[in-house]
């Protein structure tokens, strides 16, 4: 994530700022720029182009600041999700921003990264979408489905993520990391085409072919293999090599967005991941290092590890699988 200041009195901002602290500017953030830029009385912002952008219409719902074309339109984020909260469904409604945040912060660092985000609105048999659906009513089962991910808005509850996160034995649980594993379904079934990279896929991560639901099912009545830790990033993705593929490609995004934050702040003073011949070297030359001192800071304020996981040398050639199928890399 980058390190925003504001255009008027730069001060800095966070990427959920609609207004400025230090001067009180209404703000709003440009996809086209990938910059917070400032608004008028109106919300209204004119590129260098001379065209006329509008804050989304959702601000006052889910505190999105994204720039429309339209006035009274929704915004290029917004128009990802498919299936919100009814407006009769108040508890839905509490935990519906936290959801549009983190999605959000997915499609900028997608477009960081120069991964195509299309939606179905645009394409509707490889696009992507949203179904951000409330479980008050229904038990709502978090996954992705030809490009439509479903997400449990009780996930935003602190207190429900962390007593699942507990039920389930597991080190990390995040409404982000949730859009960041889902989406890696979704990537896999658009980037690992053709019969060399379906391949060198299945040499990594395993025969997809294994009956989904069988594996699901073993995985919850025996648990993880004994050993797993020197072949897998999480338990999770011992279930199943789609579930390998999501949960090392949602590493390869926390990796890469970790460190290029880190490096907006000064942290770290490498150019960037592509500063670097492979994403191996990434990891074992600035990840480790950093998540080490990250960890060691949490720990100082009596918190949980920040990344609380060991990355084994087979899990290295998935991140660096995962890494190649970067646009920029296949070019």
């Amino acid at each position: 994530m980058k390190a925003f200041r504001c255009r008027v009195c730069d001060n800095q901002l966070y990427f959920e700022n609609s207004l400025c602290v230090s001067c009180g500017t209404a703000l709003a953030y440009s996809r086209a720029e990938r910059a917070i830029v400032p608004v008028d009385e109106h919300g209204r912002y004119v590129d260098a182009s001379g065209l006329v952008w509008h804050v989304c219409v959702n601000l006052n719902l889910s505190g999105c600041t994204w720039l429309a074309p339209l006035e009274g339109a929704q915004c290029f984020a917004c128009d990802l999700t498919r299936t919100r909260p009814a407006d009769d469904d108040p508890v839905g409604l509490e935990n519906y921003p936290l959801a549009e945040q983190a999605k959000r912060h997915l499609v900028v660092e997608l477009d960081t990264l120069g991964f195509p985000v299309v939606g179905k609105d645009v394409d509707p048999d490889d696009g992507l979408a949203f179904d951000l659906i409330s479980s008050v009513d229904e038990n709502v089962v978090i996954g992705h489905e030809d490009g439509l991910i479903t997400i449990d808005l009780a996930e935003s509850d602190a207190a429900h993520r962390e007593q699942v996160r507990a039920e389930l034995a597991e080190p990390y649980r995040t409404m982000l990391g949730h859009f960041r594993h889902e989406v890696g379904h979704y990537y896999e079934w658009q980037l690992v085409r053709g019969e060399e990279l379906m391949r060198r896929c299945t040499e990594l991560f395993g025969d997809e072919s294994k009956d989904y639901q069988a594996e699901i099912d073993r995985h919850y009545a025996e648990g993880p293999p004994t050993g797993w830790e020197d072949a897998y990033i999480s338990t999770y993705a011992t279930m199943h090599p789609f579930e390998d593929f999501a949960e090392t490609w949602a590493h390869f995004l926390h990796i890469a967005d970790t460190i290029d934050t880190a490096r907006e702040f000064g942290l770290v003073t490498v150019s960037g991941i592509d500063a670097f011949s492979t994403f191996r070297d990434v990891v074992t030359g600035v990840w480790i290092p950093l998540s080490t001192a990250l960890n060691q800071i949490n720990r100082s304020m009596g918190k949980e590890d920040l990344y609380p996981f060991v990355i084994p040398a087979p899990v290295l050639d998935k991140l660096e699988f995962v890494a190649s199928l970067r646009p920029a890399a296949l070019a």
